[in-house]
């Protein structure tokens, strides 16, 4: 049985059965940012479209029905004048952005025209299930198992994300609940609160924007574990070097990646300014427990509620993974550079300090760079 797989319009396509495994050089998992970088980079050094090549040859594997990533499931409020730094995927510039677009509509079709215009072979729908060693020679085969059938390949670079891990926090009672508690990965818009008493949970430059939006058509609470850090001056190149060297600090310890937001706190707007006016950034500490009609506090403090938006971040998306063992007992990952420190064949892309959009550029140009190298020998 053979399956045509979707790509975007112009893209290569191919026919791919479900009965055998195919070969690939390099096999990317994901075409968000991230793996469209690889693929850029990787024809950019002579990798071809996998597997009708003589070349070197390469694919790239997205699980999502179309181009754009995670912006795909963005909010629709969430516009192009308040989408926090994108930076261009390389070699096409984004056309000049309409403010009020909404950036779920506007990315994923500046997605679509660079699959399209350097004719990446982005195959989708494809979910991968796991990833394996075929033997531990550090220039022999892994293979990549999907729900489309098998790929083995020389090296694979991971450019997931973390959208689809949202990152739910237990608290005692929160089962018992009788309101609606929803993530920011299913948040639609503040409208559907109107009337209702919401929770705010979470410090991240998400939290804000939406607890920004939802208190000017309801009431809210706002808390977090730690007390923000708001920054008041400008955040240049060089304040943005020294976050990304604190999470890849981490990294290269083997611990979980903190998001950049953590070191860099919290940047003023004038949307915040107004939200801070009228007392929407009163921030709480964090409640002990969830009851059936609301949440409370370890001095007996009740707030009532209606809703709970846990804005509580994401993890990275790596349980395909699993097989190879690559996570430490501290939970996280060794890296060097982009690649994993125990398994060369392993590039991890938009992962700790390359979760930004220019880091993520940069470390699809680095991951080929030292792929090229495995693959030669070097």
């Amino acid at each position: 049985m053979s399956t045509l797989l979707r790509t975007a319009p112009g893209a290569v396509r191919a026919e791919v059965s479900e009965q055998r495994e195919r070969t690939a050089d390099v096999v990317v998992i994901g075409a968000g940012q991230a793996g469209l970088s690889a693929g850029y980079h990787l024809q950019r050094r002579g990798f071809r479209p996998a597997p009708e090549t003589d070349a070197r040859s390469f694919v790239v594997l997205d699980g999502e029905d179309g181009p754009g990533g995670a912006w795909r499931h963005r909010w629709d409020s969430l516009r192009m004048a308040t989408v926090n730094g994108i930076h261009d995927l390389p070699g096409m510039e984004q056309p000049p952005p309409d403010p009020s677009e909404p950036s779920n509509t506007a990315l994923p079709r500046y997605f679509a025209e660079y699959e399209e215009r350097f004719g990446l072979p982005v195959l989708r729908p494809v979910r991968v299930d796991a990833v394996e060693r075929v033997d531990a020679d550090p220039h022999g085969q892994l293979r990549v198992r999907t729900d489309r059938g098998a790929w083995l390949t020389r090296a694979v670079v991971n450019a997931t994300g973390t959208w689809g891990r949202p990152y739910w926090p237990y608290y005692p009672g929160r089962e018992t609940f009788l309101g609606e508690q929803l993530h920011t990965a299913d948040y639609v818009s503040a409208e559907a609160f109107r009337g209702r008493h919401v929770v705010v949970v979470g410090g991240g430059i998400s939290a804000v924007q939406l607890l920004d939006e939802i208190s000017q058509v309801t009431s809210t609470t706002w808390v977090t574990r730690r007390e923000p850090v708001w920054r008041d001056g400008p955040f240049g190149p060089e304040e943005g070097r020294q976050a990304v060297a604190l999470v890849e600090e981490r990294v290269r310890a083997g611990l979980p990646p903190r998001s950049v937001v953590s070191v860099t706190g919290l940047l003023w707007t004038p949307e915040l300014r107004a939200a801070a006016a009228r007392g929407a950034l009163d921030r709480r500490p964090m409640f002990e427990r969830v009851e059936p009609d609301g949440v409370r506090w370890p001095d007996g403090t009740f707030q009532e509620a209606d809703v709970i938006l846990w804005a509580t971040g994401f993890r990275a998306q790596l349980d395909h993974l699993a097989p190879l063992r690559l996570r430490e007992p501290g939970g996280g990952i060794v890296m060097d550079g982009t690649r994993v420190a125990g398994e060369p064949r392993v590039h991890l892309i938009g992962y700790g300090p390359s979760s930004s959009t220019v880091g993520a550029n940069r470390a699809g140009r680095d991951a080929v760079r030292e792929i090229e190298a495995l693959l030669d020998g070097r």
